[in-house]
């Protein structure tokens, strides 16, 4: 008898199907692979040793999405919101002159501890992105800087079957789809709804202010910010 899947399971073969994702788009734009990048053989042990440990069950979960993941975040470690050096601390790999820590990772750090720690919350929630690859564009002084599907309408037409695809794959790992939340509350949330709109994989959305947007111009209200993150994650 065929073992049945788990969580870990399914989201390890994705991140690895991943790796073989190649799209060309406009001149100064580019995707950003960690799952076939150089440190690729790093990134997919510290994918199945973090999932092994958190998903590792047929769980049902709710889904939390940002836009894409940042140049110097995600898109090199390859777990949504998760910064390198917490993922050597949980893993105990790191990635080679990689040791940057974010502010997004660091407050939603603090909405985990609020919620009840990892094991709690990674037992509801399954965090990834509306594009699961990053996005760079090479500026006017020749310098790579990260870019959002969003801002430029032909990348987004252009990401955008990979983008439902990539939805509709990871709703079927076990996803609650009575609710998603949306991490950025402009324009990833208008987005996201019209997708939703047209595809209705959610009943229902609700925006959250990005933590980036909360740590750089709100600073003095995170724990406002916190107990919003709180209200709507705890709310059935």
């Amino acid at each position: 008898m065929k073992q049945k899947q788990t969580f870990s399971d399914k989201v390890f073969k994705y991140d690895q199907e991943l790796g073989n994702v190649k799209i060309d788009l406009p001149d100064s734009y580019k995707l950003i692979n960690p799952y076939s990048g150089r440190n690729k053989k790093q990134v997919l042990q510290i994918v199945q040793i973090f999932y092994q440990k958190y998903f590792n069950d047929n769980n049902k979960r709710r889904l939390i999405l940002g836009s894409s993941p940042a140049r110097r975040g995600s898109a090199i470690t390859g777990v949504p919101f998760e910064d390198a050096s917490n993922l050597q601390k949980e893993t105990g790999i790191a990635i080679a002159n990689f040791h940057v820590s974010n502010a997004s990772s660091n407050f939603l750090n603090k909405v985990i501890d609020k919620y009840g720690g990892r094991n709690k919350f990674y037992r509801d929630f399954y965090l990834n992105f509306v594009c699961p690859l990053g996005i760079c564009k090479t500026n006017s002084k020749g310098n790579q800087v990260n870019c959002n599907y969003y801002e430029n309408k032909r990348v987004e037409e252009m990401l955008t079957p990979f983008m439902i695809s990539a939805l509709k794959t990871q709703i079927n790992f076990g996803i609650d789809t009575s609710v998603c939340y949306c991490i950025g509350s402009g324009q990833n949330y208008q987005e996201l709804s019209k997708i939703n709109k047209k595809l209705h994989l959610f009943q229902k959305i609700i925006p959250l202010e990005h933590p980036r947007f909360i740590t750089q111009y709100h600073p003095e209200d995170e724990e406002k910010y916190l107990s919003k993150y709180l209200n709507a994650l705890t709310c059935e």
